[in-house]
């Protein structure tokens, strides 16, 4: 009991980082071979369930394809309902990559890997927001005519 009481106290002094850390460093030393992952919904997203559970710890050598098909049957959706997954929030990966890749160029700070999944409705919406802010950075096609206008004088 005393030894269980130390730990505790121990880690209530460790900040939320720290104690995901120590628990990353203990999953990777008992499970060398597996990836603790955790996936949570897009805030956007109204299409798609919640997950009943955001922590996985997954083989490093499945890709994305198969990690996808995993969620899929835990969310119970159709072959023809779209899923989307975003790493760090910002990064589209290809399927074919392994988890053990993506984790080696994106894990975070506290050594989980961090997946975001969305529909495509969801994306069609950021896409929409990216495409706005590039236009008012792009030059329009007027812009081009009156360059075009102006060369030719």
């Amino acid at each position: 009991m005393k030894i269980m009481e130390v730990k505790l106290g121990a880690l209530s002094k460790l900040s939320a980082r720290e104690i995901r850390k120590e628990e990353v460093m203990a999953i990777r030393n008992r499970f060398p071979n597996k990836i603790p992952v955790i996936v949570q919904k897009y805030y956007k997203e109204n299409q798609l369930p919640q997950l009943d559970k955001s922590k996985f710890l997954v083989p490093h050598d499945i890709t994305m394809s198969q990690f996808q098909a995993i969620i899929r049957n835990r969310m119970s959706m159709s072959q023809t309902q779209a899923l989307y997954f975003l790493v760090n929030e910002r990064s589209m990966l290809s399927l074919s990559v392994t988890i053990g890749e993506v984790y080696s160029e994106h894990a975070g700070p506290n050594g989980f890997l961090y997946i975001t999944y969305a529909s495509q409705e969801v994306f069609g919406t950021i896409k929409h927001h990216l495409l706005s802010r590039v236009n008012n950075v792009l030059p329009t096609h007027q812009t081009f005519q009156n360059i075009h206008k102006n060369y030719q004088r």
